[in-house]
């Protein structure tokens, strides 16, 4: 087969990059409005603003703790199981969600309890088909393009993380069902492209473990790779601190005062500076000094947040949430590339269920930190603060991984390619048609 130059050209990842495409529309229209009902609820149940964060707090919470007590199984479900079967059977749950939440919302039954469960629901379906999607997208392309693939695939989220706000607080604004009814739709369109994902040949888990004993291997892994494990929790410590997503609509209805469709530009904006960077390094992949730009990239975030924080004026706050997107998605795509670039491909999984712990630490954690934080001393002071901790998490990390600021370039150590030379097998080249 001709060496391919775009992912596009590759069958399998066109499936692929479709079906993320439709999850994640599904998933960030969902999320807006959850937080945006929960907060109204309690709004309008009698709750003081802090005390209503602190409802928010408990949504990421109640989706987090899942994903923290099942990732060591999901890494390993990821390697041994068919990656392909549990994104399906995960995306299937999530659209189930969607069609419960519209049917309460448009029968006038939705209630901080239903959205709780559904959150809970929810943090099962993303923890196993996080780590499935992730460990499946390198088998899909040549590696020499794998950084085009990440950054094209971080286009499909991105593009989801600005698209889908819209199609929640837009379509809200219309009718409040209507949200969990196209999600429903995109959860199937996204069923459907996985089913167009051909034979995906992978490499086996070296050895004969027991289970036990290759989650042990996985986690081991991480932790005595020091690229690895340093540019996960350079993630995880600075986007814990200083998310204020899960603020959003404390601000869109008691310090902006934009209402719902206020709420959807609050979102977007990230997104859209995170998209334009993700299409960027698509046609423009980064290939010099990536450590020491993913750390200034983090700083650039934590800044941009501080002043998002203190902002009582919508054009300044949308400008600096754009900010925060575009570094978030520098660091983002770097992080990535090093991770897959630097793991072997029969650990993918379990490294991808740890990133995905992160992540969702940094994320959904992160937004009951926040939450927890706003009920404590305020929400501006909650999201100023975070900012300044993400700027001293780089300043920290800088020092206890000399590796993130010495790395010049995307390829991994030679032991690695030795490695993955000898476990792969002559069928393991990327399936699918090529056009």
């Amino acid at each position: 087969m001709a060496e391919q130059t775009s992912p596009f050209r590759i069958a399998n990842f066109r499936a692929y990059w479709v079906s993320r495409l439709s999850m994640t529309l599904a998933q960030y229209a969902m999320l807006l409005i959850i937080g945006w009902q929960t907060y109204n609820i309690a709004r309008d149940d009698g709750m003081a603003v802090p005390e209503a964060a602190g409802q928010l707090a408990l949504i990421g919470l109640l989706q987090f703790i899942p994903l923290f007590l099942l990732t060591p199984f999901v890494g390993l479900a990821a390697d041994r199981l068919n990656r392909r079967n549990v994104a399906r059977v995960m995306v299937l749950l999530q659209l189930a969600c969607a069609g419960t939440l519209a049917y309460l919302t448009w029968y006038d039954q939705i209630s901080i309890f239903s959205l709780f469960c559904v959150a809970v629901v929810l943090g099962i379906a993303r923890a196993f088909a996080g780590p499935a999607l992730s460990a499946l997208a390198p088998n899909l392309v040549p590696k020499a393009i794998l950084p085009n693939a990440i950054a094209l695939s971080s286009i499909a989220w991105q593009v989801g993380m600005i698209v889908g706000p819209a199609i929640g607080g837009y379509f809200y604004a219309v009718l409040p069902a209507l949200p969990y009814i196209v999600a429903s739709g995109l959860f199937g369109v996204s069923i459907i492209a996985l089913s167009f994902i051909g034979d995906v040949p992978r490499t086996p888990i070296a050895g004969a473990q027991r289970p036990i004993g290759q989650i042990v291997d996985g986690l081991r892994y991480v932790v005595r790779n020091k690229m690895v494990l340093g540019a996960i929790t350079l993630d995880l410590f600075a986007v814990f601190l200083a998310g204020a997503t899960a603020l959003f609509p404390v601000y869109a209805r008691d310090i902006l005062m934009v209402g719902e469709e206020g709420l959807a530009q609050l979102a977007m904006a990230p997104a859209v500076g995170a998209a334009i960077t993700a299409a960027f390094f698509s046609f423009r992949p980064l290939k010099t000094n990536v450590g020491p730009k993913m750390l200034i990239a983090v700083a650039v975030f934590g800044f941009a947040t501080i002043a998002f924080g203190f902002s009582t004026w919508m054009p300044l706050s949308l400008a600096m949430l754009f900010i925060v997107g575009a570094a978030d998605m520098f660091s983002v795509y770097i992080r990535q590339s090093l991770i897959q670039l630097h793991t072997p491909d029969d650990k993918r999984g379990r490294v991808s269920s740890v990133s995905l712990l992160t992540i969702s630490a940094s994320n959904e954690f992160g937004d009951f930190f926040s939450g927890t934080l706003a009920y404590l001393i305020g929400p501006v002071l909650a999201v100023v603060s975070g900012g300044a901790g993400a700027i001293i998490t780089v300043a920290i990390w800088s020092r206890l991984f000399p590796v993130l600021r010495t790395t010049r370039t995307f390829d991994p150590p030679e032991e690695l390619l030795d490695t993955e030379t000898e476990t792969k097998t002559p069928s393991s080249k990327p399936s699918g048609d090529t056009t």
